[in-house]
């Protein structure tokens, strides 16, 4: 049984959101156990006012030893200095659950709290794996393939960054894509402004012959925004300012698109009749661009599965966000990288 240590306090919407999400992913998930970590009182009291129908869910869950409440005394708020937060409060929900997972009383750890928290906690309690420079947050976004989403990374863990560090992402990137998403040989590109080699600021420009240079890498290049989602690549390499950006604008642009087809599909009868034709179109479209699907986003480069979720994660984003947990767990995606690191510093010295 996969057990995931879940922050209950982490999030805009926490705990309530987090709670039933947690339920949903102990009834939903099969071999899955949620640790759900917080303060007792709040967990308890949005248990207490769930449906009838979850209620029971949750009850049966705790029998059945697929959900487990540990308590946590503390709580890293979503504006507090990251560093300030998971130091000065040592028994915090984020360092109770990164704890879970250093001890091995828990395989993943999930939380839609401060994400500079949760990179602080894991660097602090995890530490890194051997050789990585920094970790990086990946996302998953779709594109016009369904079947080959692309991974971008670093989508906000280091806003600057050395062009060794975007190398080593590369290979994190390369690693999950093989085992989570299944991928054999991904396409790597470096997201530029052109698709020039002498395209793009300074660091990109000296990435570029880095990443040319590897040989276990399937590097195709400097790719441009538009390059994203058309289905031909599937590791994007920039920095944690640039891939953030790139994050949030997705998300709005998705919300954005369907927000204007509903206005638009009712103007007049002759439309409102075409969308109930295309109902079944449109519901799948939606989905297929719904954030909450792609809400986990895991932390790289630490000796562990850390899925950080998004901060307005709803409970269906944490449902996602403990499958994207067992998933890293499962595929061992810290070990992948971990072996991956290791034979290119072995390279190096040979060199």
């Amino acid at each position: 049984m996969t057990r995931i240590a879940l922050d209950a306090m982490g999030g805009d919407f926490a705990p309530e959101q987090v709670v039933i999400g947690a339920v949903e992913a102990a009834t939903g998930l099969s071999d899955v156990k949620v640790l759900l970590v917080g303060q007792l009182a709040p967990i308890q009291a949005e248990l207490d006012k769930l449906p009838k129908a979850l209620k029971n869910a949750a009850q049966e869950a705790m029998v059945k030893g697929t959900m487990e409440i540990v308590h946590a005394p503390d709580v890293a708020g979503m504006d507090e200095s990251p560093v300030d937060a998971i130091k000065k409060k040592k028994d915090c929900s984020i360092n109770v659950a990164m704890r879970l997972v250093k001890e091995g009383r828990a395989d993943a750890f999930v939380s839609a709290g401060n994400s500079g928290a949760v990179a602080t906690s894991a660097i602090l309690n995890l530490g890194r794996i051997a050789g990585v420079k920094r970790p990086a947050i990946a996302t998953v976004l779709p594109t016009s393939d369904q079947s080959r989403p692309i991974l971008v990374l670093d989508a906000g863990a280091n806003m600057d960054c050395h062009p060794e560090w975007l190398v080593q992402f590369a290979k994190m990137g390369d690693a999950y894509s093989k085992a989570v998403l299944k991928c054999a040989t991904p396409a790597v590109g470096l997201l530029s402004i052109g698709t020039e080699d002498c395209k793009g600021n300074e660091m990109t420009k000296e990435t570029f012959p880095l990443l040319k240079k590897c040989q276990d890498l399937n590097f195709v290049g400097n790719i441009e925004g538009k390059d994203l989602f058309k289905g031909h690549i599937d590791v994007a390499v920039c920095d944690g300012f640039v891939g953030n950006v790139v994050l949030k604008t997705t998300e709005s642009i998705a919300k954005a698109i369907v927000h204007r087809l509903k206005d638009e599909c009712v103007r007049n009868p002759l439309r409102i009749f075409g969308a109930l034709v295309l109902k079944g179109a449109f519901k799948a479209l939606k989905k297929q661009l719904d954030p909450d699907v792609y809400g986990g986003a895991p932390l790289l480069g630490v000796p562990g599965a850390v899925i950080i979720a998004h901060g307005s994660s709803s409970h269906k984003a944490i449902f996602y966000a403990v499958k994207a947990g067992v998933a890293a767990a499962t595929n061992d995606v810290s070990g992948m990288i971990a072996k991956s690191i290791a034979e290119d510093a072995e390279d190096q010295k040979q060199k």
